[in-house]
């Protein structure tokens, strides 16, 4: 039972990290022209919430959080909400998706420093190889899809985009032991309305002002894909995964996303398949192998 649970969450991370990857360009897409990043952000949270409550509410066992997990639950929104989605997409509009996907390699880095620090979990030399290796694999593809530049006017969306990587590492780490002691959607419910607490003064403005009649059918499209995709669907699958494996686990599989994305752009004829890509993609499930391996221990639950 507990290896196919195991099993459910690699696949459900999978699937997180599938949306994650696509997010990149369909996000940039609808920033500036169409939505500010904060109002963006916020119709983000506010869709995801209502999403999660109407899950939470036609579930026939009700749980309520408890006050000492409040502190906790409040850090999480804050951190994976709030300051994640508004640092992403603020810092998307400012840098190239490439220089983004590059920043965000260091998220299992941070998750793994962040972990050792504040609940003592282990720093093994098979992870760390397992993380040098993925990020290998990660950066190799995310080159080989065009120019690097990491020039002076992508300074502060760059910036941006480390404050996203760092607020999510710290995420990962201080939701774990929530959903070790609730259900997943009861977590992002009350994560999701802390987030809304937070946004609100910063997105609202930006929703008020948009001219929505300007906004074309497509943009509508990728909008919609956004709000169910990467954020509703992405974070339960994440939460659920996080109740099997570790935050270090849930986080390598960020090297996974170049991959994803380089694969849907081969099947639908944008880009060619190489030894080089075969050697990089190889190269990031290996590190993904060597991260999760201990996964068959008891999950932590501190």
């Amino acid at each position: 039972m507990f290896k196919s649970n195991i099993a459910k969450a690699h696949l459900a991370i999978i699937g997180a990290n599938l949306l994650f990857g696509l997010n990149y360009s369909v996000a940039k897409g609808v920033m500036p022209n169409y939505l500010q990043p904060a109002g963006f952000t916020l119709l983000r949270v506010i869709t995801a919430l209502a999403l999660f409550f109407s899950l939470n509410f036609f579930r026939m066992k009700r749980e309520r959080i408890l006050r000492e997990d409040w502190p906790r639950v409040i850090a999480a929104g804050l951190l994976g909400v709030a300051i994640n989605q508004l640092m992403f997409l603020t810092g998307l509009r400012y840098t190239s998706p490439i220089d983004s996907a590059i920043i965000m390699t260091l998220n299992p880095v941070l998750v793994m420093l962040i972990a050792s620090l504040a609940i003592g979990e282990k720093i093994t030399p098979l992870r760390i190889v397992g993380i040098v290796i993925g990020a290998t694999g990660a950066l190799m593809i995310i080159a080989s899809r065009g120019a690097v530049s990491f020039s002076s006017e992508y300074f502060w969306g760059n910036l941006l985009t480390f404050i996203n990587a760092l607020a999510y590492a710290g995420y990962l780490v201080v939701v774990k032991p929530l959903m070790v002691k609730y259900k997943p959607v009861v977590v992002m419910q009350n994560v999701f309305l802390v987030g809304l607490i937070a946004v609100l003064p910063f997105g609202l403005p930006d929703l008020v002002k948009t001219n929505w009649q300007t906004i074309p059918s497509s943009i509508y499209a990728a909008i919609a894909f956004v709000l169910i995709g990467p954020t509703f669907l992405a974070y339960l699958f994440n939460t659920y995964g996080l109740q099997y494996v570790r935050a270090t686990t849930v986080s390598i599989y960020i090297y996974s996303q170049p991959v994803i994305a380089t694969l849907v752009a081969v099947i639908v004829g944008q880009d060619s398949l190489t030894t080089l890509k075969v050697l990089a993609a190889s190269l990031v499930f290996v590190g993904v192998y060597l991260v999760s391996k201990r996964t068959k221990e008891k999950p932590q639950t501190a």
